[in-house]
Formats: structure tokens, sequence, C-alpha cells
């Protein structure tokens, strides 16, 4: 007769080749939800548009439900040596996004002998988050600099759809920024009014989304090439007295 084992399982069977048959515990109810979530960049990135290139900033946030897997993640990702893409929703949806689109262009730049332009990279993740939009959770931010449009920033969220826009924001700190993207945006400005829009921005999207975190983590593309900074501790604005 079978007797129950230690995890509530019935003993192991006794004969043949079943002698060396072992059932592992099912820990499913000893494992909390949040451990078994699959990574997410609930996150905050920005892009603007300016006269000769854009300004690209994101948060460093990844959490795996309520655990943060990461506090220092790279959600700007480079495309092309003048494009690239700030990555929301699940990381590994966006990060195998980001790859097959940099697979694709390194083919067309060989093929036409051109640097590809930012539109057609846009494109490129336009039709892989609508084609597979039941499986993919990516809200993707496509900009870069190209000598026939300049700077360009495409916005991609889920779904697929594909929207030109001198200002885009995504992510789940995205919702407390509206106020103050209405208040502070302004068509035409210079390159250092980008750079402090954006890193107030995410600076106040840190201080009140609990899914953003970390650092600050900057870009700016123009046809000189692309330029990075990283925002840690006190250089982080503050706007309130804890």
């Amino acid at each position: 007769m079978a007797m129950a084992n230690l995890y509530g399982h019935s003993s192991f069977p006794q004969t043949g080749a079943d002698m060396n048959y072992f059932a592992p515990p099912d820990l499913s109810d000893v494992v909390p939800d949040w451990m078994r979530s699959e990574h997410s960049t609930g996150t905050t990135v920005i892009a603007v548009e300016f006269d000769g290139g854009v300004v690209m900033g994101a948060d460093t946030r990844t959490s795996t439900g309520a655990y943060v897997a990461n506090r220092v993640s790279d959600k700007l990702t480079r495309v092309t040596d003048r494009i690239y893409c700030c990555r929301s929703g699940s990381a590994a949806d966006t990060q195998a996004i980001a790859d097959i689109v940099t697979y694709h262009l390194n083919f067309y730049e060989m093929e036409t002998g051109q640097p590809a332009k930012v539109e057609t990279a846009a494109n490129i993740f336009r039709e892989l988050c609508y084609n597979y939009r039941d499986q993919l959770v990516a809200g993707i931010i496509c900009a870069g600099w190209d000598r026939q449009n300049g700077g360009q920033v495409y916005m991609i969220p889920l779904g697929g759809l594909l929207l030109r826009q001198p200002v885009a924001m995504a992510g789940s700190g995205s919702t407390y920024l509206y106020g103050y993207m209405d208040s502070n945006y302004k068509p035409g400005m210079t390159k250092e009014e980008c750079l402090k829009f954006v890193t107030n921005a995410v600076a106040l999207s840190i201080a009140r989304d609990g899914s953003s975190g970390g650092v600050i983590r900057l870009g700016v593309i123009t046809e000189k090439g692309v330029e990075r900074m990283v925002l840690a501790g006190d250089q982080i604005p503050q706007f309130y007295q804890g």
C-alpha cells in the first residue's frame, strides 16, 4: 500500500524502473507570487525633440511584482549609431523587440550602404508590436537623428500605434507628469532646456511612482553622435523636503 510522504504525495513506486522515481515537492503555495512574476520595467521614459537632435531620459528600476530586481538597469537601448529606443513594459519583450529591430537595420545598412532613417526603425518597431500585440507587453519610444529629417521622436504604445510627437513619454510614472509637461514644455527648446525638462520629469516620477526609481539615465543624439549621462544621489533634483 502506498504511504504519504512528507510532501503529501504517495510514496514512490517500489517495482521495476520506477525505483529511482522522485516527485519534487509542490512549492506553489510556499513561494509568493511576486517571486514568480516576469521582470517588468514599470518605469518612466521620455524623449524630446530639439533643433539638431533629441534628448532621452529614463529611470533605472526593474521590478518583478513587488520586488526590485535591478536598481540600475539601462532602458535606453542602442538600435543603430544614431537611433535609440526607450523601453517600458515587460523587460523580456522589449529587449527581444530591440534585438530584432537592430538585426533588421544592420542588414538594411549593409545592403544600402546608408544609415537607416529613424522613421524606418520606428516602422519596424510598429510592425512587431502590432503583429504580436496579443503576446507582447511593450511600450516603445523610438528616437534618433538622420540627415533627412533631423531629430525625431516616435511613440509606439501598447497595441502597435505609431505617432511622431515632439515630446513623448511612457511607463507607469508618466501618469504623474501630464501636468508638468503641459506647464513646462514649449516648442523650440534648446538642448540645455530639453535636458533640464527631461531630468526634472524623471525626478518627479521617481518621487511619486512606486515602480520608478534608481538613478536617472540621459542620452542626447545629434549629428555628432550619442552622449550619455547618469545622475545619481544628490545630482537628482529634489522638489520637496521629506
